[in-house]
């Protein structure tokens, strides 16, 4: 029996107000002595201007302070968005982790990679299977997505059930795995349903996201009307549309080669799951050279523009074992995650100036979402039937849309949770009961810092403005011992020697009036210098560098 004081909290610290990165708790208790599960812990991907850094997750800090108090994480799916912190974030929280075979295998691959993934303690549950973790009732209730086994999970808690979804949709033939299981979702309805959490990506999109087993045909029509070469770009997690371009490139008597290493992972994991047949093979890139061009499928990643990945390399001509050609044909089989436009674009424009055709979702059908478009998600609402909705995993723009649709829907009471609002959840409703402090760590080579910190900081404000290092030697008088010495990099063009003597006169000037209460300071010194040089650089450049002295008193 539920003490009177005790509530069920919702929190997440990643995926509310954004779209990846996710992280979600659920709790028990009093907000300041509860019992938690994690539901995911993913990544995002840092864009071009945050130089340095490739990884993004979500900073666990709130969670870590209370491990002891986590019973374990539960991961709905194998999406780097919902694992993909895992491998740096485990040794932080030291809990079990629970996963369906798929997810678990491409775990295990990741974690093979760091050298405490054999600690991990990995708990392998079937589909549509129940566990019981502390005052929580878990049953993995199967979904379709762009990825085999997408589970829902229904919570079980002391003051009623909530729905997970994650990532989801209805789709009636999803090439690989089950179709989604509505008849328990809408037993779960008729039972009674507290609380919905749920993914709100294509709120925007009307109708349905379309069924992948209806892009076989489609792609094999696009593939007979080309001559020469064919590539098809797409995540490397989509299993599913793997095969369907695998089966359309055997309809034409293609040979289908695999380029990208997170590909090849994805496809050894799914044949050990069972997901591809033993039958259908890939062949590797170093096998691309031998086959007839008109014979010959390539499936890489890259479709996002991304520069290290397997397209961008093979567009710039750097691929060591791939080359593409007037003619050949590259398909994008995918969707534009927002705020890739700029590079997507650039990425096709380096193909087209070579002669290579370019079709994408805008010329043809070669790509449907794996989100649930808005009239799957009314029928959501309508076998479910929630009392409660609470959006997530959408901007902020999705999740305001998504608590519309959810009241067109009748549910009674929507709440938009933000990253860091803790949530009480009850018959009674729904209700903030307090702000967590929440943030972002980036990767930055082997190690984990704040996204706010000043490293990312003065890193961004050095790629856009400059990089000043000044060494300045003076004697006990604050005269210039000898000529400054000024290095900087993304300033000044080679041969610029009026600003490079505007900057060493600026030094001596500083030096000359220093007020004699200041000249012993060594460190009021540096900072006049420092302003003085940062004043040329703004009259001559409009530039604000990161300017750094380096004093030395003989």
């Amino acid at each position: 029996m539920a003490a009177p004081d005790d509530k069920v909290l919702f929190l997440p610290l990643g995926g509310a107000g954004e779209i990846g990165m996710n992280l979600n708790l659920y709790g028990y208790g009093s907000p300041e002595n509860a019992q938690w599960i994690m539901i995911d812990l993913g990544v995002t991907f840092a864009d071009p201007g945050m130089p340095g850094v490739d990884v993004i997750m979500p900073d666990p800090t709130f969670i870590e302070e209370r491990r002891d108090d986590l019973i374990a994480l539960v991961l709905t799916h194998a999406h780097e968005d919902h694992l993909g912190a895992v491998p740096y974030m485990w040794p932080r929280l030291k809990c079990p982790i629970y996963a369906t075979p798929f997810t678990a295998a491409i775990l295990r691959r990741k974690l093979s990679e760091v050298p405490w993934g054999n600690q991990v303690p990995i708990h392998v549950i079937e589909l549509g299977s129940t566990l019981s973790l502390g005052p929580f009732d878990l049953e993995m209730i199967t979904l379709t997505h762009s990825i085999p086994e997408p589970n829902a999970i229904a919570i079980s808690t002391p003051h009623g059930m909530i729905l997970h979804t994650g990532d989801w949709k209805f789709d009636a033939d999803p090439v690989v795995g089950d179709t989604a299981d509505t008849d328990r979702l809408r037993q779960l309805g008729d039972d009674g349903v507290l609380a919905m959490v749920c993914d709100s990506t294509n709120v925007f999109s009307p109708g349905e996201s379309g069924s992948e087993g209806d892009l076989q045909a489609s792609l094999a029509r696009i593939i007979a009307a080309c001559q020469a070469r064919v590539v098809v770009s797409c995540f490397s997690s989509n299993i599913a549309r793997l095969k369907t371009v695998a089966l359309a490139a055997r309809a034409n008597h293609r040979d289908v080669v695999v380029s990208g290493r997170s590909m090849r992972n994805m496809i050894d994991a799914a044949r050990e799951t069972g997901y591809i047949p033993q039958d259908m093979v890939f062949l590797d890139e170093d096998d691309a050279a031998y086959l007839p061009a008109d014979k010959m499928l390539l499936i890489c990643t890259g479709s996002q523009g991304e520069p290290r990945a397997a397209l961008s390399r093979i567009a710039s001509g750097n691929h060591p074992r791939i080359k593409l050609h007037s003619g050949d044909t590259v398909i994008f089989s995918s969707r534009v995650i927002p705020g890739n436009e700029v590079s997507i674009s650039s990425l096709q424009n380096r193909l087209v100036s070579s002669g290579i055709k370019i079709i994408d979702w805008q010329d043809d059908f070669v790509h449907v979402s794996g989100h649930p478009a808005r009239d799957e998600l009314s029928q959501m609402y309508q076998l479910v039937r929630p009392q409660i909705a609470i959006p997530v995993h959408g901007e902020n723009r999705h999740m305001i849309e998504h608590a519309a649709l959810a009241r067109e829907c009748q549910v009674s009471a929507t709440f938009l949770a933000q990253n860091g609002t803790m949530v009480s959840i009850g018959k009674k409703g729904v209700a903030s009961v307090d702000q967590v402090p929440f943030g972002r760590l980036a990767l930055e080579g082997k190690r984990l810092v704040s996204i706010d910190g000043s490293l990312v900081r003065n890193r961004k404000r050095a790629l856009y403005n400059g990089f000043v290092v000044a060494t300045i030697v003076i004697n006990d008088h604050c005269e210039l011992f000898e000529e400054p010495l000024v290095t900087d990099t993304g300033l000044l063009e080679e041969g610029e020697v009026a600003l490079e003597n505007a900057i060493t006169d600026a030094i001596a000037g500083a030096l000359e009036n220093l007020p004699k209460k200041v000249r012993r300071d060594d460190d009021a010194v540096t900072a006049l210098i420092r302003i003085a040089m940062r004043r040329v650089y703004k009259q001559k450049l409009g530039k604000k560098p990161s300017t750094h002295i380096h004093l030395v008193r003989v």
